[in-house]
């Protein structure tokens, strides 16, 4: 039988879909969560109870396991790689993040919770692959633009004309899959992108568009953003995310052909990602 893919947070927003790839390739899977029992997963995909940061749940997910599907966990990084060593894992496909380029310093903690893991597989002599995605489409949900759209068909906003790739998570996870199961991405490093550069404004416009109902975008000043952003996130990710506004407010984001390259399929618009999340804004 072969031995199946360990997919952290398999019921995550990237997580799932990566559960989805791989069994759309024929790969048998294992998918992790504190409580594997609430995983809402096709069937057929084995449940393991596993937590990054308790070196205990370790050694049973990796127990058979070749290749894993990995986030950015500071805290459990370290055991999470004696226990990969231990079980004889060969390769890591990595989640994590563009900001260890260092292109916008307001980032810097970001850019160090990330480092810090990508340092220690690199260090481990384990087969890697990391993924750099830049900015989920799916953030205007964290944003708290569904709420709002929802009840007073309003976005507000801070820097409304700042740019974004606005990556779908399907296709990090298409990403994702093909390293996991296909010969030659081990080593890569690749910097993923949405296919085009697009403004929050625009954003907003596309998920009317999706909708079929008016969305109305309110510019907040920074002081407000800031306030806004201290009741969904915690304070040091507050200023890392006002300056990546920012940084790029009326200044496009370079994308890349990465997911084009890797997958064979152009990557999703944020058009496109509007039209599959369309019921979380009505």
């Amino acid at each position: 039988m072969p031995q199946p893919v360990l997919v952290f947070g398999g019921g995550g927003r990237v997580g799932r879909h990566v559960v989805e790839e791989l069994l759309t390739a024929g790969v048998p899977v294992r998918a992790t969560g504190r409580d594997p029992d609430r995983l809402d997963l096709p069937a057929g995909v084995e449940r393991v109870r596993a937590d990054l940061t308790d070196p205990a749940t370790l050694p049973a997910a990796l127990r058979g396991v070749r290749k894993v599907f990995l986030y950015a966990v500071p805290d459990g990084v370290d055991a999470f790689v004696a226990a990969a060593q231990e079980a004889g894992v060969e390769h890591v496909v990595l989640l994590s993040s563009d900001t260890v380029l260092d292109r916008i310093p307001a980032r810097k903690a970001i850019a160090e919770m990330h480092r810090v893991v990508e340092r220690a597989l690199e260090d481990s002599g384990l087969a890697t692959t990391f993924l750099r995605p830049d900015n989920f489409a799916s953030n205007v949900l964290l944003w708290g633009w569904a709420d709002s759209i929802r009840a007073e068909g309003v976005v507000r906003f801070p820097y409304p004309e700042s740019h974004s790739d606005a990556i779908h998570e399907r296709d990090i996870a298409a990403v994702a899959a093909v390293a996991l199961t296909r010969p030659g991405h081990e080593g890569e490093r690749y910097l993923i992108t949405g296919p085009g550069s697009v403004t929050q404004r625009r954003q907003a416009e596309l998920i009317a568009e999706a909708t079929g109902r008016p969305v109305r975008v309110e510019e907040l000043t920074p002081e407000q953003g800031r306030a806004a952003l201290a009741r969904i996130v915690p304070e040091w990710v507050i200023e890392a995310t006002i300056g990546y506004w920012a940084a790029t407010d009326g200044v496009p984001y370079q994308v890349t052909d990465v997911v084009e390259r890797v997958t064979g399929r152009p990557a999703l618009s944020f058009a496109a990602w509007a039209r599959d999340h369309a019921a979380d804004f009505r």
